[in-house]
């Protein structure tokens, strides 16, 4: 994956990552039986690092980073994996597994904001259109108010978005200047977040103890939607814009609603499907591009 894909293979590999992270809230909710959130996410992170090390270890070119390459990995690696996806866990205990997931559709506001002001990355008029057509059916989909205990899941999601928004830009940023070859910025943050968090989370939630079932999805998380989905995304950002990115990960929720109801009885009324529908409309419109020379230097096919 060492070469800049084309904006169609972006694009698919993209709504790849999609399906395959809409099925995380579900697996990381019916893990939480046995697991503790930080266990979870120190777990699921650092065996995504192992799984990619023999990768690393196996290459022969051994890259060598500057010292400000190495501070984003680290500052990737503490903000999306120790922090962020941290009190995304936590805030499952608190949250249905769809509700989490829709709530990641706010980061797209945020990573707009910032990608404007840090990347120079500005929206042409549809997507500004698909930005209001998504934040309305975000709106619609919570208009119905909230459960008891959930406003401690909201907060806590709130500090997920704030870091994950830090990781959307900076690692476009670096994927963009292609500083850090994909299989490092992948691995090295892996390293960095998962190692601090299961440092963290030993020390409160105590050894990890649990059944083969939730051994199996904790691997599976590690393997496939963390090693795997991560070098797809980090491949993608080459050419797809952070703004593009979140906004298409939008679509998730739909997955892990079907999903949600399935494994976990967990159902939507009306409204919230129809602010589903309007989101995917949003999306569609973000999609649309005048067409120029792509931000990242690689033009559209």
């Amino acid at each position: 994956m060492a070469s800049t894909p084309s904006y169609r293979l972006a694009l698919v590999e993209a709504i790849f990552i999609n399906i395959i992270w809409a099925s995380s809230f579900i697996f990381v909710k019916m893990a939480l039986k046995d697991l503790g959130p930080l266990t979870i996410g120190g777990l699921r992170y650092f065996l995504g690092f192992l799984i990619l090390l023999p990768f690393i270890l196996k290459s022969k070119k051994r890259p060598s980073f500057s010292r400000a390459a190495w501070l984003q990995l680290f500052i990737i690696g503490f903000s999306s994996y120790t922090v962020a996806n941290s009190a995304m866990f936590w805030s499952l205990i608190y949250l249905p597994a769809t509700t989490v997931s829709f709530l990641m559709g706010l980061t797209t506001l945020l990573v707009f904001f910032g990608g404007v002001i840090w990347l120079k990355e500005v929206p042409n008029r549809f997507q500004m259109v698909g930005i209001i057509i998504t934040l309305l059916g975000t709106g619609m989909f919570f208009s119905t108010g909230f459960k008891p205990g959930e406003p401690m899941g909201i907060i806590l999601m709130g500090l997920a978005l704030l870091c994950f928004t830090v990781f959307g830009i900076l690692g476009r940023n670096t994927a963009r200047a292609q500083t850090v070859d994909t299989l490092s910025l992948t691995a090295y943050p892996l390293a960095i977040g998962g190692g601090l968090l299961l440092l963290i989370a030993i020390p409160i939630e105590g050894i990890p103890h649990a059944s083969p079932q939730t051994w199996g999805l904790v691997i599976w998380l590690a393997a496939i939607n963390t090693s795997l989905a991560y070098m797809l995304y980090n491949h993608s950002l080459q050419v797809l814009t952070a703004f593009q990115m979140n906004v298409l990960l939008n679509l998730a929720p739909i997955g892990t609603a079907v999903m949600g109801w399935f494994f976990l009885n967990e159902h939507l009324t009306a409204l919230q499907f129809i602010g589903m529908v309007v989101v995917i409309v949003g999306v569609g419109l973000v999609q649309r591009r005048d067409y120029p020379k792509d931000t990242a230097g690689t033009a559209p096919e």
